[in-house]
């Protein structure tokens, strides 16, 4: 399905490339230049394409990002001054059938960043529960002092496959619910957490808080209740894990207090150039770090892929971010 979807979008470029082609041969002939010599002096622009995709599939997926951040807040209790958590995205494990060592290779990375949590902001698999059978001995890996923290994606819930019935369909999204279950995560599913350390003979917290799948796009089910999630999250700091970004702006940032979102979705749409994808007219916030006032967003362009096995200018990212006690100015 993947190549058919590859073949697909690259018949479709090359069929604009030689439009444009053909409307700048004639243009040249109105200013007197010959229309096929300057049509065919084009054709070579055919091969960026196939040569892009081809260095996407083969180099680009391969070569994990680790971004730093730090997120610097007066709600940062003294406690977590320096607290570390690595947050990872769709990693969409049909993209490592056939590859499990490069998921392997992720998991070692991330496990190097000897990080104190990681949150996982949903879409583990593309399709369904079978995408476990090669790689859960791989995910069940993943290790921080507080444990993994997850919510669930658009994609966790099966509705990416064909069913027979609505029935097996539920059946397989509580497989998926399941199987993070097994492997020690603590999956929100609207509801939240607290993190303790003691200091001077005292406690100070932080809550992570998971929504289910919240979009504002109508393509996207939602299952999510941030008012349920959130309720009695009573760290100091507060931090959201929801998958879609759009969530921040439409009901976070006007409705709660959460200092930290944390989401992904986007995968910047597998390209970027120059820093800018074509995914910017879809999702105002798509890729990185946003901050309004002392609230902070962060969106991670994923470690897997959908549709099409190749990323360009947007390799598969973790996330390495720092919490740090003061003002966020």
């Amino acid at each position: 399905m993947n190549l058919i979807f590859t073949f697909i979008l690259l018949l479709a470029i090359t069929l604009i490339l030689t439009l444009l082609i053909t409307i700048v041969a004639a243009v040249r002939k109105l200013m007197g230049k010959l229309f096929w010599k300057s049509f065919k002096a084009g054709l070579w622009i055919l091969l960026v394409p196939p040569l892009a995709l081809l260095y996407g599939a083969f180099i680009e997926r391969n070569q994990t990002q680790t971004n730093s951040v730090e997120i610097v807040s007066e709600n940062v209790p003294q406690a977590f001054d320096g607290y570390k958590i690595v947050h990872i995205s769709d990693i969409h494990l049909l993209s490592f059938i056939g590859r499990e060592d490069a998921l392997a290779r992720i998991v070692e990375k991330i496990n190097a960043q000897q990080p104190d949590a990681i949150l996982f902001t949903g879409d583990l698999v593309t399709q369904n529960s079978s995408e476990f059978e090669s790689t859960k001995d791989i995910l069940a890996k993943l290790r921080a002092t507080d444990g993994v923290y997850s919510i669930l994606g658009n994609h966790d819930y099966s509705f990416y496959n064909r069913w027979e019935s609505e029935e097996l369909r539920k059946k397989d999204a509580d497989a998926i619910v399941g199987q993070q279950r097994t492997f020690g995560w603590n999956l929100l599913l609207n509801e939240n957490r607290s993190i303790t350390r003691n200091i001077n003979d005292g406690e100070e917290s932080i809550s992570i808080i998971g929504v289910e799948n919240i979009s504002t796009k109508h393509k996207f089910r939602s299952y999510g209740n941030l008012a349920k999630a959130a309720q009695g999250a009573e760290g100091k700091f507060k931090i959201l894990l929801t998958h879609d970004p759009s969530h921040w702006r439409t009901e976070v940032l006007p409705k709660t207090n959460i200092d930290l979102t944390l989401s992904g979705h986007t995968h910047a749409m597998q390209s970027t150039l120059f820093g800018w994808s074509i995914i910017s007219f879809i999702y105002k916030e798509y890729m990185g770090l946003y901050k309004e006032g002392n609230r902070f967003l962060y969106v991670n362009i994923g470690l897997g892929e959908t549709m099409f096995p190749f990323r360009v200018g947007a390799k598969p990212e973790i996330t390495v971010i720092t919490l740090k006690s003061g003002s966020a100015e």
